[in-house]
Formats: C-alpha cells, sequence, structure tokens
C-alpha cells in the first residue's frame, strides 16, 4: 500500500488550493488509507541557515523543531503531494522554509564550474505539485516548476513530476462555484462574462484530475 504525504501551503483551510488538494486525497483514499498531511503553518520549524553542516553528517544539524520527524515521514513516503497558491510567482512562505530544509538531504559539492549535488540516498518517489493563482496566465507558475523539475532531478533520475494548475481564481472557493455564481463574481471583478463557461468547464475539470490522479499516483500507476 503506497503511502502519500502531503503539505497545504495555503492559509485558508477552505480555499481553491484546500478544495483541490482534498479532492486528491479523496481520490487517493479509494485505494490507500496511508496518508499523512502536514500543514507547514502549524508546524515548528526554523528556517535553513546555509552551516553546511548537513555536508558533514548527512543531515540538518538544527535539532530544535519538527524537522527530525517531517525528514522522517519525506523519506518514508512514496508520494509528495505540494499545494501551494501562487502569491507572488512562488510558494507560500512556509512551504519555502520546507523546501529550503530539502538542502540537508543531499551532499552540495563546489566545481570549477557549477555545484554538484549528490543524494545521501537515491529517491524513487511520485512528485505532485497543486497549484491554484488568481492569474489568468499559468506562466506565474513557472519559477515554481523549474524549482521542482531541478530539485527531483538531483534526488534521483527515477522521480516523477505530476503538476495540476488552476488559473484565474481570485476569492476563496471559487473553483467549486456554478456558472450563476461565477457569473455574479465576474461582475465584480470586471471579468468579461463571456469567461464564465469556460472557466467553470475548466475549473470542474481541474477539481476532476485531482480525485484521479490521486487515485492513480494511491495505485501506484
Amino acid at each position: 500500500m503506497r503511502k502519500i504525504l502531503t503539505f497545504n501551503g495555503s492559509p485558508r483551510l477552505s480555499g481553491n488550493t484546500s478544495i483541490l488538494l482534498q479532492n486528491f486525497i479523496d481520490g487517493a483514499k479509494t485505494r490507500t488509507n496511508q496518508i499523512q498531511q502536514v500543514n507547514p503553518y502549524e508546524i515548528n520549524l526554523e528556517f535553513c541557515r546555509g552551516c553546511l553542516r548537513c555536508n558533514l553528517i548527512g543531515k540538518c544539524s538544527i535539532s530544535n523543531d519538527d524537522w527530525h520527524e517531517i525528514s522522517k515521514k519525506i523519506h518514508e513516503a512514496d508520494v509528495l503531494v505540494f499545494a501551494t497558491p501562487i502569491y507572488f510567482h512562488h510558494v507560500s512562505a512556509p512551504l519555502k522554509i520546507i523546501l529550503d530544509r530539502f538542502r540537508s538531504f543531499v551532499k552540495v559539492q563546489i566545481t570549477e564550474k557549477s555545484l554538484k549535488h549528490t543524494p545521501w540516498s537515491v529517491w524513487n518517489k511520485d512528485f505532485v505539485l497543486i497549484l491554484s493563482m488568481g492569474s489568468s496566465d499559468t506562466i506565474d507558475a513557472k519559477p515554481v516548476i523549474e524549482l521542482f523539475e531541478y530539485l527531483i532531478s538531483i534526488l534521483g533520475e527515477n522521480n516523477r513530476l505530476h503538476i495540476i494548475t488552476a488559473k484565474r481564481l481570485a476569492v476563496i472557493k471559487q473553483v467549486q462555484k456554478n456558472e450563476i455564481e461565477l457569473t455574479k463574481l465576474y461582475q465584480k471583478l470586471q471579468l468579461p462574462e463571456t469567461f464564465v463557461k469556460e472557466d467553470y468547464s475548466r475549473n470542474q475539470d481541474t477539481i476532476k484530475k485531482c480525485f484521479e490522479l490521486g487515485t492513480r499516483l494511491a495505485s501506484g500507476f
């Protein structure tokens, strides 16, 4: 039975990001009960200090926070899910703190041309990005996607990245609003009402994709 670990980078537990993540979880629950959830806003986690001691001891040297427990869950998981709103072209701040601590999973060496990253153990995991944004163009998520593409490459060539993006989501719970509700909202936001049918259909499809991806990855396919 596959183990799934999720990180909800949204401060709104009933917001668009949380709704999409919950649909992923609901799909996964049809195939596994090994699902753990971490709320980055509620854990005690220090910032990475760039001390480089992880290069010497093979793990993070910060010992007075929750990283030991979280990193253990990360290692044990088959699927890592990172759900976040895109605020300023990147993940939310609490989630970025977690990603910075991933530094302790690799040994970094300076070479003549760049850096060489050697993971302490080679990973073979499914990574999932669930990204919601107010922008009408998913290009705003490009920095996040590029970071994860690089991250999974240095942790093992057999890692896989799955990306679900949801755009033009400006208010809480918008992703699950019906066409009448979207019409009223777009009038307030001064968006063309001609977008309503397209956006409603896309939102419903995104919710379905989250559920189906959760089911598929929990099954190991």
